[in-house]
């Protein structure tokens, strides 16, 4: 069981140039290294016996050069340690346990009732003895700026009671950072999902709730209080005679309100209404008539709000994500609705799924943790 949060070593500043190159490639020869990090072969050495002493780089086997030789190869010592992602979801808790080369370790999911033992149960399954460097936890929720010394928590109450409960399950004395929710789930689809090589889109999520994601040159934009993309406090309705009301365009445009036009819309020959939101789209997707409506009206919805993020970032590309925006149904509807009130922009269904957000979560924690051991560089020097 982890439950170590040792103080990363002193490094050098040529380890510390050596150490992120090799985290990131996962594994490399000396000669590979000094090509990666700029260094010259005899710096690269002197760095990789330092990382090694430190058992924060490891010989891993051997790889045969063009000349015949043998090169030896070099991955991420017993030292270098591990991140924890936990995503807070509105219904389940994901964790996941990595390594710094982004190495799944361990994986635990349970209801949002169970955090604290999905915690604990991604915890034992990482690598005994091997230092927790940092702990990146994914909430729905505004995540304010962090303050040196003091561990940050949802800014509302909206997921404020979950974290708390989460928490105790994590050793004393760990990093923890919180991000946003669809923020991570962004970053999972850039990395990994339907914005590969997009260096600037808009990650559009809708579910139970509404949110975007905000990726500009390849980073997330999290705005002056951390409240960048929270489509719920756009001014909804806005017309004349009626007063736009607190969070009213989630409301409206979420799951919920979704399923309550399915029951107003619903007939008696239209057989059992659905109850969630996943028996609707299945109903859609059979061919009735009532469901296909419905669905039909919620894509120009989500088109119109596509159009109002348009017209204020002109992103290039829109994702879809979340358990209605991301499912093949809706994307013709939002396509067309956006192409009537707005100028060519790309828009694509998540292939992230729900693991979205967990899974850039742990890109995020790998980040943090490989800065954990780097950030000490030139102590030494």
């Amino acid at each position: 069981m982890i439950h170590d949060v040792a103080e990363a070593p002193r490094l050098t500043e040529s380890a510390s140039a050596v150490f992120a190159v090799l985290a990131a490639a996962g594994s490399a020869t000396r000669p590979q290294l000094a090509s990666l990090a700029g260094l010259s072969k005899p710096t690269v050495s002197s760095a990789v016996a330092e990382l090694e002493s430190a058992r924060l780089a490891a010989h891993s086997g051997t790889a045969s050069g063009g000349t015949g030789r043998s090169a030896a190869v070099y991955g991420l010592g017993p030292a270098a340690g591990a991140v924890l992602a936990v995503d807070l979801g509105p219904a389940l808790t994901r964790v996941r346990g990595c390594a710094l080369d982004g190495t799944l370790l361990a994986q635990a999911t349970g209801t949002r009732d169970e955090a604290a033992d999905v915690v604990r149960e991604a915890l034992v399954a990482l690598p005994a003895g091997a230092p927790l460097r940092t702990v990146v936890v994914a909430v729905g929720d505004v995540t304010a700026r962090e303050k040196e010394g003091v561990r940050m928590r949802p800014a509302t109450a909206k997921a404020g009671p979950v974290f708390d409960a989460m928490a105790v399950a994590l050793p004393p004395g760990v990093p923890v950072h919180l991000e946003n929710n669809v923020n991570c789930a962004a970053l999972a689809e850039l990395h990994e999902g339907a914005a590969r090589g997009r260096h600037t889109f808009g990650y559009l999520r809708i579910g139970v709730g509404i949110g975007l994601g905000i990726v500009v040159g390849g980073q997330v934009l999290r705005g002056a209080n951390g409240a960048a993309g929270e489509l719920a406090r756009l001014p909804y309705p806005w017309d004349d005679g009626r007063e736009p009301r607190h969070e009213a365009l989630e409301e409206y445009i979420g799951a919920r309100s979704l399923l309550r036009r399915a029951a107003a819309a619903w007939q008696d020959e239209d057989g059992p209404c659905p109850r969630t939101a996943e028996q609707l789209f299945a109903l859609a997707e059979e061919g009735r008539a009532a469901a296909r409506a419905v669905i039909g009206r919620h894509a120009t919805d989500v088109g119109r709000l596509a159009a109002a993020v348009t017209a204020v970032l002109d992103p290039g590309l829109i994702v879809l994500g979340g358990s209605t925006g991301a499912d093949p149904q809706v994307l013709p509807g939002v396509r067309a609705e956006l192409a009537r009130l707005s100028w060519p922009t790309e828009v694509v269904s998540s292939t992230v799924g729900d693991l979205g957000t967990v899974v850039g979560a742990a890109r995020l924690a790998v980040s943090r943790g490989v800065q954990t051991v780097t950030e000490a560089a030139g102590a030494k020097d």
